[in-house]
C-alpha cells in the first residue's frame, strides 16, 4: 500500500487499513516489552533462555561485535548508520530461516540499567533484541529486575529451569493502550527497516 507523495489524496480506505495496521504493530510491541519484562521479574536473566539458538546467536554476535559493550548505553546514532545498518543486515539475515519474526520491529532498551520508557528505549528488529538481551543476560546485566521484585530473595536459586521468551504469550496484565484493538492477525514483518550497527557509546 502506498499513501502516496505529500500533498497526494488519500483513499479513505487506505487511510482506515493504514491506522488498524499500526494498531496492530503497537499492540505486538507492547505485548513483546510486557511479556518480556514479567519473565525478567519472575527470573534472574542470567537463568534465561530467549530462543533454543541462544548459544549461537550469542557466539555469533561476539563474532562480529567484538567491541560492543553491553554495559553502556547503546549509540543510536551509530546504530543507524550506513555502515552500521549493512553490519546489522548481514547479522540479522542469518536467522531469516530460523527465528520466528527475526525482522520484526520491537522495542530495546538503550541500557541493560533503565526500564523501558519513552526516553530509555530505542526501535529495533526482534534479531537486534534477541542477540543483545541474550548477551546482557549472560553477563548477568538484567539479574536486578529480579532482585527488585524480590528484594527479599538474595539466593542464586541454581535449581531453577530455563524459560523461554520465544513464542511466549502475553503476561497476563500487560498494559495495552486502551485505545489500541487487540489484533485479529499479526501485522506484516518490518523487512525494510533494519535499525543499524550496535556500538556503545
Amino acid at each position: 500500500m502506498s499513501l502516496g507523495p505529500p500533498g497526494a489524496s488519500l483513499n479513505p480506505e487506505e487511510a482506515d487499513n493504514f491506522e488498524d495496521i499500526e494498531k496492530q504493530f503497537a499492540v505486538k510491541v507492547v505485548q513483546h516489552m510486557s511479556t518480556y519484562w514479567a519473565i525478567l521479574e519472575k527470573m534472574r536473566g542470567s537463568k534465561l533462555r530467549l530462543t533454543k539458538f541462544d548459544d549461537e546467536i550469542y557466539a555469533h554476535f561476539k563474532k562480529e561485535f567484538p567491541d560492543f559493550d553491553a554495559t553502556a548505553t547503546i549509540n543510536e546514532d551509530e546504530m543507524k548508520s550506513k555502515a552500521g545498518k549493512e553490519r546489522w543486515r548481514n547479522f540479522i539475515m542469518t536467522y531469516e530461516k530460523k527465528i520466528d519474526d527475526y525482522n520484526f520491529g520491537t522495542m530495546l532498551r538503550a541500557n541493560p540499567g533503565f526500564e523501558y520508557g519513552e526516553k530509555e528505549s530505542i526501535f529495533a528488529v526482534r534479531m537486534q533484541f534477541y542477540a543483545i538481551e541474550i548477551v546482557r543476560n549472560r553477563e548477568g546485566l538484567n539479574d536486578w529486575i529480579y532482585e527488585k521484585a524480590h528484594p527479599e530473595d538474595k539466593r542464586v536459586d541454581e535449581t531453577a529451569p530455563a524459560a523461554k521468551l520465544e513464542n511466549a504469550e502475553p503476561a497476563k496484565g500487560a498494559e495495552v493502550p486502551p485505545e489500541v484493538a487487540e489484533p485479529e492477525e499479526e501485522p506484516a514483518a518490518v523487512q525494510d527497516s533494519v535499525p543499524t550497527g550496535a556500538a556503545a557509546s
